[in-house]
Parts: C-alpha cells; sequence; structure tokens
C-alpha cells in the first residue's frame, strides 16, 4: 500500500494485519529517529546511515529509497520467509519502492494507493497526528500532489473518506487477489483429482 503522508495507509495497514494472521508486515529499515509511540522492530528497524548503505551495497534490500533526507528499505530476508510459510506480506511503502518491487516480484505484487478525500482533509490529518513540526507538515504537502500523480501505476485505488468503508475496500481486494486461479496453489492436482471420477 502507498500514499500520501497522512491518507491514512498506516492505520489501514494496522487494521488489516489485525484482523488478518494470514499477513506478515514487512518491516522496514530507516535512517530517520522514531517518532513519538514507534517501537522498534514494529514500526521500523531503526539504523545508521552507514549500516543502510551497507545493506543496500550487499543487496539485503528488495527497494530503497530516500525520503524527506531520510533513507527507507525492505529487507529481503523477512518476506522471503513469510512467503516461504504461505504467507502474505503487506508492504507500507512509497511509489519509489513499489516501482522497485515491481521489478523484483511483478508477478505476485498487488498495488493499492490510498487517497485522501480533500487537500484540506490531508492538511488537518497532518497537523491532526502532532508528530511533524509545521516545516515538515508543509514539506509533506508539497510532496503529496508529485505522490499521487503516481496513483495510475497502482491496480487498486481507494479514497479514505470513511476509514471503515475503506478497510472493508481492502479486505475485498484482498480475498479477490487470493482467489485468482494462478494463486490457487494445488488447484491443478485438486481439478485433475477432481474429474477422474466424472
Amino acid at each position: 500500500m502507498s500514499s500520501p503522508s497522512g491518507a491514512g495507509k498506516t492505520t489501514l495497514s494496522r487494521r488489516l494485519l489485525a484482523s488478518d494472521p494470514g499477513i506478515a508486515m514487512s518491516v522496514s529499515v530507516t535512517t530517520r529517529k522514531p517518532r513519538p509511540g514507534e517501537v522498534e522492530g514494529r514500526d521500523y528497524h531503526f539504523i545508521s546511515k552507514e549500516e543502510f548503505a551497507r545493506q543496500a551495497a550487499a543487496g539485503e534490500l528488495l527497494e530503497w529509497a530516500e525520503v524527506f533526507g531520510n533513507s527507507y528499505g525492505t529487507p529481503k530476508k523477512p518476506v522471503e520467509e513469510a512467503l516461504a510459510q504461505g504467507r502474505d506480506v503487506l508492504f507500507d511503502i512509497d511509489w519509489q519502492g513499489t516501482q522497485q518491487l515491481a521489478q523484483a516480484m511483478r508477478e505476485d505484487l498487488v498495488r493499492i494507493f490510498i487517497l485522501p478525500p480533500s487537500a484540506e482533509e490531508l492538511r488537518q490529518r497532518l497537523i491532526g497526528r502532532a508528530q511533524d513540526t509545521a516545516t515538515v507538515v508543509a514539506k509533506r504537502m508539497a510532496e503529496a500532489s508529485r505522490e499521487i500523480s503516481h496513483w495510475p501505476e497502482y491496480d487498486y485505488v481507494i479514497v479514505n473518506d470513511d476509514l471503515d468503508e475503506a478497510d472493508r475496500q481492502i479486505t475485498a481486494i484482498l480475498a479477490a487477489e487470493r482467489l485468482r486461479r494462478r494463486r490457487r496453489t494445488g488447484l491443478t492436482a485438486f481439478v485433475r483429482d477432481l474429474t477422474k471420477d466424472l
């Protein structure tokens, strides 16, 4: 899932994880400092710029980008482990990371973009969460237009004007995508066995 900052992506991600045990959250690494209430290992792995550069150079990241002067990336190993266990993996990343993931995992990637209902509502959400200075809020608003311009690159777009409805839409997308024929492992053998006795 991607969105401009303040559109509700993190809240919707947490709701989805709480309701579906078949999903693992990809926990990104970042060079930025923790925000109030963020927990190491749950929200992010907070690392130094040097460690981030090492991981990127060693090919240990599926994707990475610089956003507002800080680096963010997705460690490859935990994603591969979750997929090997048959779990879906949720990525809370920006459009740059999504483009990189699309190159690495094109056949098994479902892209959802979350939009705010209006620019004013986005501004109020950013101010209301009281995590950023007025200067950072202004930067995030300026960046929102550029981020939103990437919406056509996504498979699904949800306008988050009602949190419960947006949550229902994401759940419906997940259910439909899990039922796609190419994702149904073992279906060919099942149908073969089913038709033997017909």
